[in-house]
């Protein structure tokens, strides 16, 4: 039987994933021919490693973390980009501003052309699987074109079924009913007769579930941006532009995924 061929990893990825260290402080002790691959120091940045290599930082090995051998970006989505690998009509999709280089990352979750906000990817279909249908919080600043309704508080507190959801959903959708949960919470920054502002938190991500949700009190979402996703934020990333998550942020994820494989 043919041996199957291990992947390869850049060195300074294999580092921050299996490590305390980051990948910029990798790069660092690369540099400072502190770091052995099989015995040999290397200093080439690019260097490539498997498994199978026995890579060490001042002579003390690096244990391989299987379930860590992954990458995610926080993406600032604008609006105006589709959340899909292609687009047969030719609109702008998010991988043209993200370049080749992410084109097999999968997006866990969505936001749609008019939104814009953090998005998280992954090469990881173990993290994609562990994150795109959780209860984490997610929070999004809103604007509508109305005045807030009590009813609408009230759904928002309370939860809310509707048997007919087509408002506020795209003309192709195949869902008709849904359920909303109560919001985790909400708060009222403005409201009067022309638009109201406001941040709410909601624990799901059902297809364009705001837009639907408002539109039942007859609201059109005009402004949408997602501010956090399970406790990610855009830590003032610019529009358009992409991060690594933090050393934090991996371990965090870490133990998010070991705690729900665990129940």
């Amino acid at each position: 039987m043919k041996k199957e061929k291990l992947k390869e990893t850049r060195l300074n990825k294999f580092i921050s994933h299996n490590s305390s260290y980051s990948r910029r402080e990798a790069d660092k002790l690369i540099e400072e021919g502190r770091v052995t691959i099989d015995g040999v120091v290397v200093e080439n940045l690019a260097t490539q490693v498997t498994i199978e290599n026995k890579i060490a930082i001042d002579k003390k090995t690096i244990k391989f973390e299987e379930n860590k051998m992954f990458t995610v970006i926080v993406y600032n989505k604008p609006k105006g980009e589709l959340v899909t690998k292609n687009d047969p009509q030719g609109r702008r999709i998010i991988f043209d501003t993200l370049g080749s280089k992410y084109k097999n990352f999968m997006p866990i979750g969505r936001l749609d052309y008019a939104s814009e906000g953090v998005l998280l990817l992954t090469d990881s279909v173990d993290v994609y699987n562990a994150l795109v249908h959780s209860e984490l919080e997610r929070i999004y600043k809103i604007k509508v074109n109305g005045l807030l309704n009590k009813a609408c508080e009230d759904a928002m507190a309370n939860g809310l079924e509707l048997e007919d959801a087509t408002s506020g959903a795209r003309g192709d959708s195949r869902i008709k009913s849904m359920s909303f949960k109560k919001f985790n919470g909400y708060l009222v920054q403005s409201k009067n007769e022309n638009f109201s502002k406001l941040k709410v938190s909601i624990s799901e991500g059902q297809n364009r579930e705001l837009r639907r949700f408002f539109a039942h009190f007859s609201l059109d979402i005009m402004d949408l941006k997602r501010l956090e996703f399970g406790g990610i934020s855009l830590n003032n990333l610019p529009t358009g532009k992409s991060r690594f998550f933090s050393r934090k942020e991996y371990q965090d994820l870490k133990d998010y995924m070991q705690d729900t494989a665990g129940n």
